[in-house]
C-alpha cells in the first residue's frame, strides 16, 4: 500500500514543478480543458491570483480574479486539476499580502497591480 501512495506522490510532485512558480498578485493565463457534449476544447482563464490555499500539499487550491464586461469573476483552481493543460505567468505582481481581498472593492485604475522589476 505504501508503494502506491509514494508513486502517487512522486506523479503529483512532478506534475507541481511542470508549473511555474506564482504568488498572489501576479497575472497569469490558465488554460483549461473543457469538455461540451462529446467534444473537448481548451478555454484560457486570464487574471489576478487574489490567493493561494495549502501551498506545496496535494491539497493546494488558488483564486483568480478577472473582470468579465464589468463584472468581477473569481474562480478557484486545485492546482493538481487534471483539466489544467498549462499556467502561463504574464506579470510578476509587488504586493506586501498574500491574499488580496481588498482588490474586491476596488475598480478599474484603482485595482492596478504594480508590477515587480526583476
Amino acid at each position: 500500500m505504501s508503494e502506491l501512495i509514494k508513486s502517487i506522490e512522486a506523479e503529483y510532485a512532478e506534475k507541481r514543478t511542470s508549473f511555474p512558480a506564482f504568488k498572489a498578485g501576479d497575472t497569469i493565463n490558465i488554460h483549461i480543458k473543457i469538455k461540451e457534449g462529446k467534444k473537448e476544447r481548451i478555454q484560457q482563464f486570464q487574471g489576478v491570483v487574489i490567493q493561494r490555499r495549502h501551498p506545496n500539499t496535494n491539497g493546494e487550491t488558488f483564486t483568480v480574479r478577472k473582470i468579465s464586461e464589468g463584472i468581477g469573476v473569481e474562480r478557484i483552481f486545485p492546482l493538481l486539476c487534471p483539466s489544467i493543460q498549462k499556467i502561463e505567468v504574464k506579470q510578476l505582481g509587488r504586493v506586501r499580502r498574500a491574499r488580496l481581498f481588498y482588490l474586491r472593492h476596488k475598480v478599474g485604475k484603482e485595482a492596478r497591480i504594480k508590477e515587480k522589476r526583476v
